[in-house]
Formats: structure tokens, C-alpha cells, sequence
């Protein structure tokens, strides 16, 4: 499982030109689920990114997290995220869950996180989506749940 954690002032995303989810302050959450996750993944990375210390104090420190602040979380499902790119010049998307086990990943993944505490605004998983941020900082930060202790 892979996310591109991004500090938002304010992010959305569209289906067929209607907002779907929308947040003010707090993380736009891109998340690709890899072939062989499963649900100690989901809880391990949610866990990982509602208790993520990248929100400034009043020195301008990374010194508080989504549970710190109240802010909410737009996660986006994009399987891209587990693209391949080591041979030629068109990804390959074979390490990627299906999408009869990716969805249920990436449901588990946002009730984990609304376990937590964190209000989640969700895109709609296998929908053509437009997303729309404003990336605060910047700061963008890239997590694995296969690397995450």
C-alpha cells in the first residue's frame, strides 16, 4: 500500500463535473493498493498518517498531526501510485491489487482512519476523477505501508 500524503488549504475531487468530497485544512491522502496488501496494511498506514507530524505549531515546526489539529483527510484511490516503470516506456500495473480486492482495502483504510478520529472525505474508487488541491508548503510526503513499524 502506498500514499502521496499532501498539506492542504483546501483540496476536492469530481465525478462527471460534481464534487464528490471536499475538505478545507488538513491531508489530500492519493492511495494505491498493491497487490499483496491486506488489511494489517490498511490499519498500519491509516494509523501512520492520522498520527503524521507535519502540521506547523507556532514556530513554524512539524510539530502536529491530523489528530493534533482536528483536520480532516480526502483520500483518492490511484492505483498508479504502484506503477512500474523499469522496463520501456509504458507502466505496468501488475503489482496493483484488482479491484475486487483493492476496494475493499481502500474502504478499510478510510474507516481506520475515521476510527482514529479523523473526519475523511473519500473520491469514488474506479471513477474518472478530477482533483483539485492546494498543496500547503509544499510538503508531500510519500508512505509504504511495507516499510512503516
Amino acid at each position: 500500500m502506498r500514499a502521496v500524503c499532501q498539506r492542504v488549504t483546501r483540496a476536492s475531487v469530481r465525478v462527471s463535473g460534481a464534487t464528490v468530497g471536499e475538505i478545507g485544512p488538513g491531508l489530500c491522502v492519493l492511495l494505491g493498493v498493491a497487490r499483496d496488501d491486506g488489511e494489517s496494511q490498511a490499519g498500519r498506514l491509516a494509523e501512520k498518517i492520522a498520527r503524521l507530524r507535519i502540521f506547523g505549531d507556532e514556530e513554524a515546526r512539524f510539530a502536529h498531526s491530523l489528530l493534533d489539529s482536528g483536520g480532516p483527510a480526502l483520500v483518492v484511490s490511484q492505483f498508479t501510485l504502484l506503477a512500474d516503470t523499469s522496463k520501456g516506456n509504458r507502466p505496468s500495473f501488475t503489482d496493483a491489487a484488482p479491484p475486487q480486492v483493492a476496494e475493499p482495502l481502500y474502504e478499510r483504510f478510510c474507516d481506520e482512519l475515521r476510527t482514529l478520529g479523523v473526519p475523511v472525505e473519500q473520491g469514488v474508487f474506479g471513477a474518472r476523477m478530477e482533483v483539485e488541491l492546494v498543496n500547503a508548503g509544499p510538503v508531500t510526503i510519500v508512505l509504504d505501508a511495507g516499510t512503516q513499524r
